[in-house]
Formats: C-alpha cells, sequence, structure tokens
C-alpha cells in the first residue's frame, strides 16, 4: 500500500558534527503568497533569496487545515493514521505515546526546540515537552487569543507558556517566536540542534504593525483581499532575513539543513471567487482538496551537504516524507516501533535516485470528533492524476486549474486511486489511533492541574473558539472530553465561565477587562451538573460563585466528562474546566 523505495543513507558532509536542522513553517500562507512564486504584489525579499539558493520540492503536500499537517508532520503518519484530522472537537492533539520528530532528533544525541504554535495538544501527554521538545515556548490551541491561550492574548506584548509555565512577553508575536530560537541557538550552538519553528502567523486574526501593512492598502479591493494578511507575511520575511544574518554571523549557516514550507493553502490571500489574491495558477485554498488547499512551498538548503542552487525537484512528495528525509541526511536512527508512512526523498536532493512513479498520496480530514469520510473530503494524488472526492479526477499534468473533470472517460483510472483508497483506509481504521479519542491524562506528575475547554470539546454543535465568543455568552452544547486517570483517588472537578488567568463569578464578568478586547455580558444559569465515570452531580449556583467544584473518587482509567451549565432547563456546555489530583 505504502510504495517506498528505499536508499543507502547519504551521511554528514563534514566529519565530525552531525547537522543542525531548522524547519519554519507558517501558518494559513498559501503556494501564491510569496514573491518568489511570482505573486506581483507581495514583498517577500529575503524568502525570494533563499528561495534561489535553496532546492525547492514543487510538487509537496500537506493537509488542508493546519493541525492534520502538524501532527502528519511530527509523527510521520497521515491524519487517519495519527488520530489528529480537526482542529478542534477532541482530534486535534496527539495520541498518548505517539513517536514525533523531535524523539527521533533528542534520541539520536540531538538538543530540540520549538518555538510558536503547536496545536497538537494543550494537556499531557500531548504537550510539546511531552512529544520530545527540550525547550517549547508556545501559544495554546490553534491561535495566539484563542479561548484556550491565555486570556487577552492579542499579538503583542502576550503571555506565552515557557516550558509549559506562563510568562509575559514583550513584542509582536512573531518577532518573539525568532529572537527566542536565536536565544536558544545561542545556549546550544556547540551541540547539534533541531529547531521547529512554526509561526501563529499569517493566520487570524489579522494584526500586524501599521509599517507592515501600509505598503499593501491601496491593493484592497482591487488585486489583494487584505493588506494586513500581506504585512504579517512581510514581518515574517524581516524575520527570517535576521534568521539568516544571524546563521551567518554564527557560523551556523553552511552546516545547519535549514526548511522553510507552510501549513495548507492561503487562509487570508484569496477572495472567494479567487478573483483576488494569487495562487500560482492552482484552484483551492485553505480547506479545501482542490491543489490550492494543499500544494504549498518547500524548500531545503544544506550548504555543507551540497544541497543548494536554486533547483526546482518535481516528484510528487509530502509532510510525512519529512522524519525518514531527514534521518536519510542526519544518520538519525528511526525506532524500530515508530510506524512511518512517508518515503525518503533525500536521494533526490543529491540526485542519487528518483521515487515510484505509481506514489500515491492520501489527504483525509474532517472538521469533527467524527472519523473522516473514505470518498468525501478526500484528495487522492498520483504523478499525474488528482481525484477529488471520490468523483473529480484531473489530470494535473494538462490540468493546472482543475478546470475539467475527466472521471467519465477514465473510469479505469478512477477506479485503481479508489481501490488504493480502500486498501489504506482498512488498515487505518483498525489502528489504535482511528478508533480512540486522545486523551487529557490526570494524576500525573508531569501536569499537576489540567485545564478542559469548550473549545475542544465533543459535541454536535458548532465550535466556540474565541474569547468574545465566551465574553458575549455565545452557548453550544458541546461538553464532552476524553480523559485518563492515572491514579485513582479523590480529584477536584472546577466548572468556571471564566479562565483562572480572568477569575470572575459564572453569574457576572470579571474586574479586569485585559487591553479592554471584549464586550462582556452575563448569563443566568440555575446550576452545574457534570457526569464521569457513572457518578452525576449537580451544584446550584449562587451569588458571587466564580467556580462550581466536585470533589470525587475516579478510578485508573479512560472515561468521559461531560458537563453542562444548566439554564431554564436548557443544558450548554461548559467554558473552563480544571482538573487536580488531591491524593488517595
Amino acid at each position: 500500500m505504502f510504495l517506498l523505495v528505499l536508499f543507502v543513507s547519504n551521511g554528514f558532509a563534514q566529519e565530525g558534527k552531525p547537522p543542525n536542522v531548522i524547519l519554519v513553517m507558517t501558518d494559513d500562507h498559501g503556494i501564491g503568497d510569496l514573491g518568489c512564486h511570482g505573486n506581483p504584489w507581495i514583498k517577500t525579499p529575503n524568502i525570494d533569496k533563499f528561495y534561489k539558493q535553496a532546492v525547492r520540492m514543487t510538487d509537496f503536500h500537506v493537509s488542508p487545515m493546519c493541525t492534520p499537517t502538524r501532527a502528519a508532520l511530527m509523527t510521520g503518519r497521515y491524519p487517519v493514521n495519527n488520530g489528529t484530522w480537526a482542529t478542534y472537537k477532541g482530534r486535534d492533539a496527539l495520541a498518548e505515546n505517539a513517536n514525533t520528530m523531535a524523539d527521533v532528533f533528542k534520541k539520536n544525541g540531538y538538543k530540540t526546540a520549538m518555538f510558536g504554535k503547536w496545536h497538537l495538544g494543550d494537556n499531557y501527554p500531548s504537550r510539546p515537552t511531552d512529544s520530545g521538545f527540550d525547550v517549547a515556548i508556545h501559544h495554546k490551541a490553534g491561535g495566539v487569543g484563542e479561548l484556550s491561550d491565555y486570556w487577552g492574548n492579542s499579538y503583542n506584548d502576550d503571555v506565552y507558556y515557557v516550558n509549559n509555565e506562563p510568562k509575559q512577553f514583550s513584542g509582536y508575536c512573531t518577532d518573539v517566536w525568532f529572537q527566542e530560537a536565536m536565544h536558544f541557538m545561542d545556549k546550544n550552538k556547540d551541540a547539534p540542534f533541531f529547531l521547529y519553528l512554526p509561526t501563529n502567523a499569517p493566520h487570524s486574526p489579522f494584526i500586524v504593525a501599521e509599517k507592515y501593512a501600509a505598503p499593501y492598502q491601496h491593493l484592497v479591493g482591487d488585486k489583494i483581499v487584505g493588506a494586513e494578511f500581506y504585512g504579517m507575511i512581510t514581518n515574517i520575511d524581516e524575520n527570517f532575513g535576521k534568521l539568516e544574518a544571524y546563521l551567518k554571523e554564527k557560523k551556523l549557516a553552511d552546516n545547519t539543513i535549514l526548511i522553510y514550507m507552510t501549513d495548507n493553502g492561503s487562509g487570508g490571500g484569496l477572495s472567494e471567487d479567487g478573483k483576488l489574491g494569487f495562487n500560482k495558477g492552482f484552484r483551492g485554498k485553505k480547506g479545501q482538496r482542490t491543489e490550492g488547499g494543499h500544494r504549498v512551498p518547500f524548500f531545503i538548503r544544506w550548504k555543507d551537504g551540497k544541497i543548494k542552487g536554486g533547483k526546482d525537484l518535481n516528484e510528487l512528495t509530502a509532510h510525512v516524507d519529512l522524519i525518514p528525509t531527514l534521518a536519510g541526511l542526519c544518520n538519525l536512527e528511526i525506532p524500530e516501533d515508530m510506524k512511518l508512512d512517508g518515503i525518503d526523498f533525500s536521494p533526490l536532493l543529491f540526485k542519487k535516485g528518483k521515487l515510484d512513479d505509481k506514489r500515491t498520496v492520501f489527504v483525509h480530514n474532517r472538521q469533527d470528533w467524527r472519523t473522516p469520510h473514505d470518498k468525501e473530503e478526500t484528495a487522492i494524488l498520483n504523478e499525474k492524476w488528482r481525484l477529488v472526492n471520490g468523483k473529480e479526477l484531473y489530470d494535473i499534468e494538462a490540468d493546472k486549474h482543475q478546470d475539467t473533470d475527466v472521471a467519465s472517460g477514465n473510469k479505469e483510472v478512477v477506479e485503481g486511486l479508489l481501490s488504493q483508497n480502500k486498501a489504506f483506509l482498512e488498515i487505518a481504521k483498525s489502528g489504535y489511533e482511528y478508533q480512540e479519542f486522545p486523551v487529557s491524562t490526570v494524576g500525573n506528575e508531569n501536569q499537576k492541574e489540567i485545564k478542559l475547554t469548550i473549545q475542544h470539546a465533543i459535541g454536535e454543535d458548532g465550535g466556540i473558539w474565541k474569547p468574545e465568543q465566551v465574553a458575549s455568552g455565545m452557548k453550544n452544547r458541546n461538553n464532552t472530553h476524553p480523559i485518563k486517570v492515572e491514579k485513582a483517588g479523590r480529584y477536584k472537578i472546577s466548572c468556571m465561565r471564566w479562565p483562572k488567568e480572568c477569575a470572575g463569578p459564572i453569574l457576572g464578568i470579571p474586574e479586569e477587562n485585559p487591553k479592554n478586547q471584549y464586550e462582556y455580558k452575563t448569563m443566568h444559569p440555575e446550576k452545574v451538573r457534570i457526569q464521569i465515570a457513572n457518578q452525576i452531580k449537580e451544584q446550584t449556583i449562587e451569588g458571587d460563585m466564580q467556580s462550581a467544584d466536585f470533589i470525587l473518587n475516579l478510578q485508573k482509567g479512560k472515561t468521559m466528562l461531560v458537563n453542562d451549565f444548566i439554564e431554564n432547563g436548557e443544558a450548554f456546555g461548559v467554558y473552563y474546566t480544571y482538573i487536580e489530583y488531591l491524593g488517595k
């Protein structure tokens, strides 16, 4: 099912120290949102310069949404195999005991660090530090300022998590990530390091200093959708230039494998009708299965390894290939029990081999806790063909924009791709990660208290993910959280309307309004009800009560926590829940 071509490792380019690896990945930054890809309006001089020095994988694919891409990148497995196929609602965290790219580097003697957007779990065992990173400075959830992140974060002067502890920072988010990355390298430049730098920009909300957005304002509505989106990318480019200058100054540039890529199609660069913005001739954007939703830039340079020169490689490659490819470049040993879906394409970079031209790449994800569809919301790719949603067939070599569905005249091709997809899914559906929800673990020494939010709760309703939705009292019925109890004993479950860092009464509003961002409205639930491990408890809400606290005995094992506010007989999900182990 997985077509792999095995190659002999290329080894280090120089005796002694292995190469460092820096992986920069931007968020919601499409294939057409770069000057080097032909965009006539955006200014990205530093990335354009890197493009000219790098090897470019021109047919490189990810998932159409951010979390599935990040999980595939970190695990080397497709979303249906790693269990992480959505950005919220219970399917946005790594499975417990997942092996990651950082684990591989760490076990091979590398120092490991990440700075920016993780979006693969906010609680143990799925946080960056649980997943192989020695150092992690990141925001929570899917974006700076989402309701699961630190309340009041707004891209500037925010509180981020330093190895899981909140710390106040000064400056713009992207600037912080790059600055902290350079601080890490200052301390670890004598040891080989793996540095993962996934920015949250240019994901919405589109916030950037006016000096970056101003050059694009005159284009809005005529050529482009928004000046701030372009400005955020120009700020990223400026920081990328500073990174390059740092590497050169510290004499790290030549023996560092530097990668620039993005996580999915454009999130803010294209209008719905496609008339505004630039997409390099492709159709589709973030969340879509046509080419623009999942074909992304991938540039790689390693001067000492002779990976340079501004060359295009047109073979079909994907996010799941990064672990085996970097293992090939860095002579890394991969654990025997680590399952990988990708291939090592490092020989292509040295012109020492070729990929199997019958290779198939699978795109499955679903914005829900339910498992992905077999055919709908999919794309099945090979070198020539793209099968979209199980029924539309496009010859990507002849029809780059995917305008002409040729399925009716190529039924054998359609059936062949569907057959491969069926075989792929038969194996995936038997896997633990496909069948079991990722869990938040309580009673583990690595995290004294876990925090659950309505953003990640399982349920039938549309998601709530913004703090302004909480502040205004928006309701939904998403109320279920997968839990693993590691130690039997007494636990305190605290149900709250507001997070602890911005505490306020359930029936009122917080005294402080961080940065005056939100309009606060009161709600009037009469009680809180929880159900966990066959126990149902209720508590009346009175006066200035900030938290409805329940003390329960829980047995070791997996369970589901269901918790609701009750108002006039109507149940709706609790916004914030904290669980703490109290002892035997």
